[in-house]
């Protein structure tokens, strides 16, 4: 039987259990058109919410690259395959020494819903080539000759993986996120297999809706941040099944009776980087589904200690999914923090860095942060399917509207060559970026540009501390004044 057999004879076994809510779906009209500029930026639209039964769906089958086929990148930006014939890969770890590490995965066995849900969910996977089983491997990609093209590849580890996504190495140790634990293994850069047993550092809870176990060290080595997404899209299988989920959580790698929560109501967080200039943690994060076309945007936002994010009750700081069944925390919407940057609605965010210095795809691309949109299913009208910057400026704060970096991901006749997933740094500058159903991984640079000089940090004076209290004690307030210069509008 032929894949567009089974993938038939999937539709109409859906169909048939699914009746007349079934025939609903397929025959709802969506003239949301493809443009999403209204729902990016700093300032976003919110349309009101279209609750579904049945979601909207634009599902693009991937057909892969021909020889000779590429991405579309920015004008002045160049595209070469620094690796090809890879097995699915998603995340990619950049070493000191330049070797360049891929993580070959997918979700684990049993990872969808169950019952009708679970049968649409492996159904659509299987359409955008989401559905081959996981690899569970780490390939070592190596540029030995500086032509910007991998001529050496290495299996560095496929044993007790399962599921791996986010790797980080801090000083002798190679950190890999399974989606159920985080190991740790003694490596040293050069070494093209990763030997002996692994350590566990933490345990995490598997599977889910989301499934992908991003990582990050602080810049100091002593700490790591493990994102988790939610089991569910607005928790619908109840609080307990979304325990040790939907967040930020730290480890400190020299002990000390972590892991603990470092940041709440996040459905889904991937990418996670610091920014050059404020030293802040930002992140960004797939939100909720079936709300219509245009809502939720996903969102790239900083990410201080303790900030909640909403899910599953709210979104957007203050708008209640009143969909959602479990009783919302008393007050959630006072402290509730807005997300910085909408990065579009269903676009699927998943891999981030910032320009740090030292990149070499020109002037316009300095200071500021590359994210992957992986690419939407959960609209007629497909948006994502491309790599972007978002521009900051000299205080480290996101501006305008996303700027193409990559594109050309979708034919145009409703299938796609392939999908971005991650993002990295080579050695000489350019950016890599992982194409899980292609089965590549991309290289972007501008021809002869110069090494970007790095973004130039913030620094700001503080409030003096009040040494003494003025009036009635028992009636005394705090008081201060920012001088003129250090005024910030918000």
């Amino acid at each position: 039987m032929s894949p567009i057999q089974k993938t038939l004879l999937g539709a109409v076994a859906v169909l048939a259990i699914a009746g007349g809510g079934g025939y609903a779906w397929l025959t709802h009209v969506d003239n949301t058109p493809a443009n999403i500029t209204a729902y990016e930026g700093k300032h976003p639209k919110l349309d009101d919410p279209d609750p579904q039964s049945f979601p909207t769906v634009g599902l693009v089958h991937s057909v892969g690259w021909q020889a000779g086929e590429a991405p579309t990148p920015a004008k002045g930006l160049t595209v070469t395959r620094f690796a090809e014939g890879l097995d699915h890969p998603r995340t990619l770890l950049t070493l000191p020494n330049g070797d360049v590490l891929v993580a070959e995965t997918n979700a684990p066995a049993g990872a969808h819903s169950g019952g009708l849900t679970g049968l649409v969910e492996q159904w659509f996977m299987s359409i955008v080539g989401a559905s081959v089983p996981s690899p569970d491997t780490i390939v070592l990609l190596r540029d030995s000759k500086g032509t910007g093209h991998a001529d050496q590849r290495f299996v560095l580890r496929h044993d007790d993986l399962h599921s791996p996504s986010g790797m980080a190495y801090v000083d002798g140790k190679l950190y890999i996120a399974n989606d159920n634990a985080v190991l740790a293994w003694d490596y040293k850069p050069g070494a093209t297999q990763l030997t002996g047993a692994p350590t566990k550092i933490a345990d995490l809870q598997g599977g889910g809706q989301h499934w992908m176990r991003n990582l990050l060290a602080s810049p100091d080595g002593k700490l790591l941040f493990v994102a988790v997404g939610s089991s569910t899209n607005i928790g619908e299988n109840g609080p307990d099944a979304e325990k040790w989920r939907a967040g930020i959580w730290q480890i400190a790698l020299g002990g000390g009776g972590f892991p603990r929560q470092y940041a709440a109501g996040m459905r889904n967080p991937n990418g996670m980087a610091w920014n050059p200039s404020t030293g802040e943690m930002w992140a960004v994060v797939n939100e909720r589904d079936m709300l219509g076309p245009n809502l939720v945007p996903d969102y790239l936002t900083n990410v201080p200690i303790g900030a909640h994010y909403g899910w599953p009750w709210v979104y957007w700081k203050d708008v209640i999914d009143n969909r959602v069944n479990s009783a919302m925390p008393d007050y959630l919407t006072d402290y509730t923090r807005k997300p910085e940057y909408a990065l579009g609605p269903h676009v699927a965010a998943l891999g981030l860095v910032f320009a740090q210095g030292g990149e070499r795809l020109g002037a316009g691309f300095a200071n500021g942060a590359f994210i992957a949109r992986h690419g939407s299913w959960n609209r007629r009208q497909p948006v994502g399917y491309d790599v972007v910057f978002v521009p900051f400026d000299a205080h480290g704060n996101p501006l305008g509207l996303p700027q193409p970096v990559l594109g050309g991901f979708l034919t145009g006749k409703g299938t796609a060559h392939g999908r971005p997933v991650w993002l990295g740094w080579a050695k000489d500058g350019a950016l890599l970026v992982s194409d899980d159903t292609g089965g590549v991984i991309w290289r972007v640079i501008a021809p002869g540009a110069a090494a970007s000089v790095a973004p130039a940090a913030v620094v700001t004076g503080h409030m003096p501390a009040q040494t003494e209290l003025k009036g009635d004690p028992a009636e005394a307030q705090y008081t201060g004044a920012f001088a003129g210069d250090a005024k910030v509008k918000q």
